[in-house]
């Protein structure tokens, strides 16, 4: 992959590119084995290269984060795009939903570190975070329009209770059936009034 490096458009060289493989490869299996807090100097070991190194393509902890999730990211928008003229709009944004959460669940404190991006539109995990709240504002119109969901409803609060509850699930792992107890409870929250709620 011939990425650049954090603030340059030049293509890096055959060595330089290399590295910047190997390091996300390894950042990759550290933050599996040990969540997104692990130590970068440990990536940077496993990698076979220097911290500075490492600090030249990812200037910090949340710029490494944000090309690991880059691939999830884009299956997430991918996934969007599938479900944005689906028959059930309230049906499809709950379906997305939910794959968010199962997103943010892969990585153990993952959903803290998109919780927090979420407020700061400065944070290096900005540019996986704000294509996936576009995407998801996409879906959430389609659901009001159909009366689906109460006009009050935001897409930053639904993406906050979706990391939220990927936070629950992650300190609760001996309860799988946990996120998707937390969203039925979210969905009874979306109903813009008395009625049959759409399945889901």
């Amino acid at each position: 992959m011939a990425t650049p490096t954090a603030g340059t458009a030049r293509p890096m060289r055959a060595d330089a590119r290399r590295n910047y493989e190997r390091l996300l490869t390894e950042a990759r299996a550290v933050f599996a084995e040990r969540g997104t807090d692990a130590s970068l100097e440990e990536i940077a070991r496993r990698s076979g290269v220097g911290i500075g190194t490492l600090y030249r393509h990812f200037p910090n902890r949340q710029a490494i984060m944000n090309a690991v999730f880059r691939e999830a990211a884009e299956a997430l928008l991918d996934h969007s795009r599938e479900l944005a003229y689906a028959e059930r709009p309230r049906t499809a944004l709950m379906e997305w939903l939910r794959a968010l959460i199962t997103h943010a669940s892969e990585y153990r404190g993952l959903s803290r570190a998109l919780m927090s991006a979420s407020q700061d539109a400065s944070s290096a995990l900005s540019p996986c975070c704000v294509p996936l709240h576009q995407a998801g504002e996409r879906l959430l119109d389609r659901a009001r329009e159909a009366g689906a969901v109460r006009d009050d409803v935001s897409i930053g609060d639904l993406m906050q209770l979706t990391n939220a509850v990927a936070l629950a699930a992650e300190q609760s792992p001996d309860d799988p059936a946990l996120p998707d107890r937390l969203l039925n409870l979210t969905v009874r929250g979306l109903a813009p009034g008395p009625g049959p709620a759409e399945a889901v």
